[in-house]
């Protein structure tokens, strides 16, 4: 996609159309909307009286020009209440216009910067938003369409227009930042709509090894016999069903001072769940080539990170394997031993996100980090919990939890705490190993967290349970149907708010 910056005047832009934006209940006009109207001879100002448009959050309509102005349309976007505007609003706003225009076969449009001076909504930040919410609410993914391609809608060009008195370096600034993290977002959805026939743990590892490549990263892929040697006998166990190779996957960016200890950030990375001898229905099953969300936000927050090239050190670890049944799998009643000498009962070999990640955060823990946070798409109890509009949270360092939970609520990534009390360890317990691996139907989510806890010993630590909101069965405003790429951006705007010492 082609972001471009300039300054001008909306009303004096040629272009196959604009996007214009308005208030909800609010009698005047934004000032761009304002300016374009008087060139119109109030055509706005007419819809809104009438009631045709009322600026109501997502709220479209289009208009076709006969020549009052350069450009041959007008797309009028709500941005709701004034005093409720935030970047999160302007963002379902552009996606959602940034859609209407390419349904109407346009291939270009220009839109000045909404919301800005609004709620503290600084020049950059109102630019980062339009362009991440265009980006975003454009993808498509087409990859296996072969039919009807010429048929298939995109939008080529963006142009950010600020006013001629406006700061352009702020909005070259904030539109880089949005789309770099578009993109990386859009990456993560691509790796995870891709079946699992593609998308195999050794093709994440080559697609770890191209990041470090490009971005300067350091990329170390542990093999099979490697784990084996290093005691990972709860990732073995669950990749000894398939005949895929199982790949420990690590990149290293180092952007902090030398002596920092850096953050680590874990990605459960199944490439397709079977459930193993736990075999899960037939129903939905292909979305389980999505189990590997957590691993596929991993790879796209390192992609971010090192682009933006933020002053932190990271750590991103995926254990990438599949769970199939076979011969060779584990059964319901094994007992493994993982990488930090802890035995587990295998009581349903359908828990096995916690399994690998229980030997990623133990080799985790050898890099003394500041902070640990896993995502995985862990347990369909945390979608009954919590349904598809928040991703879970829990973990053993409030002040962690809490820096989460606002980068959530800035970028429109929710979380929601969940309790993670020394009781739930209880049902956890097991009667011939040190623990096993599920605790019954009460509290799945808690459960399973409460297993993950046994492997961080004293390090600052948080689980993203992203079960819910790493897949859409329906669009919204910037997130289509299937694999919504959730985590990049809540993960770098907590690395963002810790680089500049406010996390």
């Amino acid at each position: 996609m082609d972001v471009k910056i300039k300054k001008g005047k909306i009303e004096e832009e040629a272009a196959e159309a604009i996007v214009l934006s308005h208030f909800e209940g609010e009698k005047s006009l934004p000032e761009e909307t304002a300016a374009a109207d008087r060139a119109l001879g109030g055509q706005i100002r007419g819809l809104i009286a009438s009631g045709e448009f009322t600026g109501k959050p997502n709220q479209l309509l289009m208009l076709h020009l006969r020549g009052e102005i350069p450009a041959k349309r007008v797309l009028l976007v709500g941005l709701g209440k004034k005093k409720e505007v935030s970047p999160e609003k302007i963002r379902q706003a552009m996606g959602s216009a940034s859609r209407r225009v390419r349904d109407a076969g346009i291939k270009s449009f220009s839109t000045p910067l909404h919301g800005r001076g609004q709620n503290k909504i600084s020049t950059s930040e109102s630019a980062q938003a339009i362009v991440e919410g265009c980006l975003l609410g454009l993808y498509q993914f087409t990859a296996y369409r072969t039919e009807k391609r010429d048929e298939i809608k995109t939008v080529e060009q963006i142009t950010l227009l600020d006013r001629p008195e406006g700061k352009i370096a702020e909005v070259a600034g904030g539109s880089r930042c949005g789309q770099i993290l578009a993109e990386a977002v859009n990456f993560v959805r691509d790796l995870c709509n891709h079946p699992s026939n593609v998308v195999t743990p050794s093709r994440l590892a080559e697609e770890a090894r191209t990041i470090a490549k490009e971005f300067g990263l350091t990329c170390r892929v542990i093999e099979k016999d490697e784990a084996e040697s290093l005691g990972m006998g709860a990732f073995l166990g669950v990749a000894r069903g398939s005949l895929e190779p199982p790949k420990f996957i690590i990149l290293e960016y180092t952007g902090g001072k030398k002596k920092e200890p850096p953050v680590v950030i874990v990605g459960k990375s199944i490439t397709f769940d079977s459930g193993g001898i736990s075999i899960k229905p037939a129903e939905k099953m292909e979305q389980m080539k999505t189990d590997m969300s957590g691993g596929a936000t991993v790879l796209g927050t390192m992609k971010a990170l090192a682009q933006l090239q933020l002053p932190v050190s990271v750590i991103g670890i995926l254990p990438a394997t599949e769970n199939m049944p076979s011969g060779t799998a584990v059964k319901p009643g094994d007992v493994v031993r993982a990488m930090s000498g802890k035995t587990i009962e295998v009581i349903n070999t359908d828990a096995e996100g916690r399994m690998i990640l229980a030997d990623a955060l133990a080799y985790a823990a050898r890099y003394k980090p500041s902070a640990l946070v896993d995502l995985a798409t862990l347990t369909g109890a945390c979608v009954v919990a919590l349904g598809t509009h928040a991703t879970g949270v829990m973990g053993t360092s409030p002040k962690l939890i809490d820096r989460l939970k606002a980068a959530g609520e800035h970028c429109g990534e929710r979380l929601w705490e969940l309790p993670l009390w020394d009781e739930y360890q209880e049902q956890i317990k097991s009667d011939v190993a040190d623990m096993k691996n599920v605790g019954g139907r009460g509290g799945g989510a808690i459960t399973a967290a409460a297993f993950l806890q046994k492997f961080t010993g004293d390090i600052p630590w948080a689980h993203l349970d992203i079960a819910g909101t790493s897949w859409n069965d329906e669009a919204r405003p910037y997130t289509p149907k299937g694999a919504t790429g959730v985590g990049v951006r809540l993960l770098i705007q907590w690395l963002t708010e810790m680089g500049r010492g406010r996390a």
